[in-house]
């Protein structure tokens, strides 16, 4: 299965292939993609990106990991987070969230096993 494009990235909207509503935030990995609500995990931008936030995307069996840290950068992850996801053999990369999407579609492409974490907003 390969992952999802997304095809658009505007504040506060995001639109990715095969899935025809938009999210604000959102989950992508091999096969699939869904919003990501941080009421789920009770996530804010401080302290930031949980594990628990992550641990759906790490069980579809990415080899790495994208996170975009919002438009202007305020989402944290912190070096705990991080951290989780090197021990679970993922490689991780944290990008500004244009940034984020670019280096995500680029692996895409490439047919790389990747899954992504995105906040569409500041």
């Amino acid at each position: 299965m390969s992952s999802p494009q997304i095809r658009s990235l505007s504040w506060g909207l995001m639109t990715v292939e095969g899935n025809s509503a938009p999210y604000k935030d959102c989950k992508v990995w091999p096969g699939g993609s869904r919003g990501w609500d941080w009421r789920e995990t009770g996530t804010d931008h401080r302290p930031g990106v949980q594990p628990a936030d992550l641990e759906e995307v790490l069980k579809k069996g990415v080899d790495l990991l994208v996170i975009g840290r919002g438009m202007s950068e305020a989402l944290q992850v912190p070096s705990a987070t991080l951290d989780f996801v090197q021990q679970k053999g993922v490689e991780v990369r944290v990008l500004q969230t244009e940034k984020a999407v670019a280096e995500y579609n680029k692996l895409a492409v490439q047919g790389a096993k990747v899954g992504g974490v995105f906040h569409s907003t500041c």
